[in-house]
């Protein structure tokens, strides 16, 4: 039944109102002629929704919010739960019921022990250089611990990611700058590897190996890494495997290493108590001593140079000390110009070795 009514304004207002016998039907908008919602017990008088408070969940009225739909909290309590896997139980903070995982005593934040640091520091060192670094790999990729490259060195490098991906090796692909960050200098020739350092040979192990003809070098106080660099590469030139050293660790710096281009991979650290001893051991197992001066000693090129020998060199300022001259049995100066006081170490022994491989080998 429709009923038509003019408001104050003027305008007809209509009204749509539910007849006894369609009780089950919607009513409709006026406008679009389309169902709205249900009519009944969620309207009031006049057709208008009764107004709510949405801060206590109620009608103004009094009654609870959206009539049948929802329940009060003790009536939704009141019903079974479903009983399913994945239902989350909730717990208030702090209940004792709450099981705390065992990881078996590690933690997130787990100790590192300094001393183990500053072991695993002493016993590791970074080498650089392309060359250099493949040729290590070739000959010792044991000792690799980890390794960084630039992109555009990776296609010459396939044959050591392939190993060090099947070995579970680390290594990064970075850019300039963090592989400069890595390595710790700029001339790091796009790769950087993160090896363990080689341990000293004995001087009974080395003379127990030895063969008719060996030459050995000894260096007295000689720390330059660049001069030792240049000092392996001659040697693995000219046939030179042990070099006498205080230390071995100096040949394994990183800037020795890359100024070898290779060398060092050729050349082992022969270690003692001391040089000077050292020297005693080796004139017992059959060598020969023989030092050099810049103003004293045999001709070089008119000496006869021992098929089995320790070359003696010492630093360039103040060459060989007293005790090393001492033990000689052979003293040599290589002659020049006299324009300046004398070579630098590295070619100096370049000159030696290059001599010593005439006479013996060539």
């Amino acid at each position: 039944m429709n009923d038509e009514l003019k408001n104050k304004s003027g305008r007809v207002k209509v009204m749509y109102v539910r007849s006894d016998d369609d009780s089950d039907k919607r009513t409709q908008n006026p406008r679009t002629g389309k169902g709205g919602g249900r009519t009944g017990a969620s309207r009031t008088e006049g057709g208008r929704r009764p107004a709510r408070d949405s801060r206590d969940g109620k009608s103004r009225d009094g009654k609870p919010r959206g009539g049948d739909r929802f329940r009060d909290n003790a009536s939704r309590d009141s019903q079974p739960r479903e009983q399913s896997p994945w239902r989350t139980v909730s717990r208030a903070p702090g209940d004792d019921a709450v099981e705390k995982p065992d990881h078996g005593g590690i933690s997130g934040k787990s100790f590192v022990d300094p001393e183990v640091i500053r072991r695993q520091r002493a016993e590791e060192t970074r080498v650089y250089g392309e060359n250099a670094c493949q040729a290590l790999f070739l000959s010792r990729p044991d000792c690799i611990v980890r390794a960084w490259f630039i992109q555009s060195v990776t296609p010459r490098f396939k044959e050591a990611l392939r190993w060090m991906a099947a070995n579970r090796k680390a290594y990064h692909v970075v850019d300039e700058a963090e592989l400069a960050k890595a390595s710790g200098t700029e001339h790091h020739g796009g790769v950087c590897f993160l090896i363990k350092k080689r341990n000293g040979t004995s001087v009974q192990q080395w003379v127990s190996e030895a063969g008719e003809e060996d030459c050995v070098l000894a260096l007295e106080d000689v720390g330059n890494p660049h001069n030792l660099g240049a000092i392996m590469r001659s040697c693995a030139h000219f046939g030179v495997k042990g070099v006498l050293v205080q230390d071995a660790a100096v040949l394994e710096s990183g800037a020795a290493i890359r100024t070898a281009e290779g060398g060092a991979e050729h050349v082992k650290p022969i270690t003692g108590d001391s040089v000077i001893d050292a020297l005693d051991q080796f004139r017992k197992a059959g060598y020969a001593i023989v030092t050099t001066s810049s103003h004293e000693g045999t001709p070089l090129f008119k000496a006869t140079l021992p098929k089995k020998m320790v070359l003696v060199l010492g630093q360039e300022r103040d060459g060989l000390s007293d005790a090393a001259l001492d033990s000689a049995d052979l003293s040599v100066a290589i002659n020049g110009t006299g324009n300046v006081e004398s070579l630098n170490v590295s070619v100096a022994t370049g000159v030696l070795l290059a001599e010593w491989w005439r006479q013996n080998k060539a």
